[in-house]
């Protein structure tokens, strides 16, 4: 049945994830410049003289590598059926969650200066957030596991 809490609990990861894409990683305050990095490419802001310029560095696979690992986590709540597949993909997608926010971490060193200085936004977090989604979405297979095999021992 599709109405199983393993599949809201995937549809939140999947919403997680979704939301990296418009929420910033960190943003960075420098002088007359600030950047901010988002999974689809870095932003720098400069102002001088009351005229802004705005130069963008596009990480176009970082965007990639998201929007895949959302839709793998959307995909998985259509295999209810099979609950082993459904675990094991699952944490092969929590495997590459924890991917993704490591290449994060690595493309925001890529601000100008680093990250010495800067303020971490809401899209930091939310990697971490997905995978407590998707650890919450297995303990919910392991209890229908549970719930099955009950009734079946009293068929």
């Amino acid at each position: 049945m599709i109405q199983r809490i393993q599949s809201i609990w995937l549809f939140l990861a999947t919403l997680t994830l979704a939301l990296m894409l418009v929420l910033p990683i960190a943003t960075k305050q420098a002088g007359g410049s600030e950047s901010t990095i988002f999974t689809y490419g870095i932003y720098h802001k400069i102002t001088t003289n009351d005229v802004s310029q705005l130069a963008v560095t596009p990480l176009i696979p970082l965007a990639v590598t998201n929007i895949a690992v959302a839709v793998m986590c959307f995909v998985n709540i259509f295999n209810f059926k099979r609950r082993s597949l459904q675990k094991k993909i699952i944490v092969f997608t929590i495997a590459a969650i924890a991917g993704f926010a490591f290449w994060c971490s690595i493309n925001a060193q890529k601000m100008p200066g680093g990250l010495d200085g800067a303020s971490f936004g809401v899209g930091a977090y939310l990697p971490a957030l997905a995978i407590l989604f998707c650890v919450l979405a297995i303990f919910g297979i392991n209890k229908d596991e549970r719930l099955i095999r009950s009734a079946e021992r009293l068929r």
